[in-house]
Parts: C-alpha cells; sequence; structure tokens
C-alpha cells in the first residue's frame, strides 16, 4: 500500500475576471472538467469553494491569477488525466482565456496517505520550484523525484 499521495498546483493568469464575457466558456467548462477529475483514476481530493470549484481562491495579490490544487494517488494517475483525457481538448485552448506565465506554473510533491495540502503550502511549493527549479521539495512532469523514504524529504 502507497505511504505517498501526490499533490499538484498550478496557477494561471485570466485574460479577464472571472465574470467576463471573455471566458465565460473556460468558466462554464470548470463544472465538467472538474467532474471528470473526480471520476479519474486516482483522484484523491481537489480544492474547492461553496460554489464548487476554486476561482473564488485569492493566493496572490493578482485578482486575475487563478489556481488548482488537487492530490492524486500516483503521478501516472495525475499525468493521464491531465495529458490523455477529455481535460487535452481543454488544455489546448488555454490560450483563449489565459495570458502566458513566463515562470513555473505547475508544481508536484509528496504528501503523506490522508494529508490534504493547504494553499499556503502550494504556494510555498511553487516559490520553491520556481527560485530552485526542481527539487524533492517541489517539482515538475518533466524532472520527477519519487516518494520520500524519510519525513525530511516532504
Amino acid at each position: 500500500m502507497a505511504k505517498h499521495h501526490i499533490a499538484q498546483i498550478n496557477i494561471a493568469r485570466l485574460r479577464a475576471p472571472v465574470d467576463d464575457p471573455e471566458i465565460a466558456e473556460f468558466v462554464a467548462a470548470l463544472e465538467p472538467i472538474n467532474a471528470l477529475a473526480e471520476k479519474s483514476p486516482g483522484f484523491v481530493w481537489r480544492l474547492q469553494t461553496e460554489d464548487g470549484d476554486a476561482t473564488g481562491v485569492q493566493a496572490y495579490e493578482d485578482e486575475l491569477v487563478i489556481v488548482n490544487l488537487t492530490v492524486w494517488e500516483s503521478v501516472d494517475d495525475l499525468y493521464e488525466y491531465v495529458y490523455r483525457s477529455g481535460h487535452t481538448d481543454f488544455m489546448r485552448r488555454r490560450s483563449e482565456w489565459f495570458r502566458r506565465m513566463g515562470e513555473a506554473h505547475v508544481c508536484l510533491w509528496w504528501v503523506p496517505v490522508g494529508t490534504l495540502p493547504s494553499i499556503e503550502d502550494g504556494v510555498a511549493r511553487l516559490d520553491h520550484l520556481q527560485g530552485n527549479g526542481p527539487t524533492h521539495r517541489a517539482f515538475t512532469f518533466r524532472k520527477q523525484f519519487g516518494p520520500p523514504q524519510e519525513a525530511s524529504e516532504l
């Protein structure tokens, strides 16, 4: 039995506020895309408000930066959802709704099974990745690190 799950945070800068018609199609797709995630193999948890998504979570000063925080049983499960499901078509259209990010905007890290990461932890992990590159503390799909052997590796 696995002792760790994979947590991920990703951020994106919207082209317009959430209630702007320019991104209405993105907002309309949130519910079905989130439902797809929840039905996907290996899905454990996602950050959401009472509205059912995380667009109302203000993790950064820039109000156009939105955040997605999830937990999965494995990196492979997360990868399958992101790059080999109906989510992929949605991702291909991201330039319609988001501005290009000049730095790392997706970060992965291991959490003990049963642990749900906080938004503060996710932001700190992403900051670490942006400042130090991939490490055991914060990494990417391209440069991964296996589950920790000791608590100090978390």
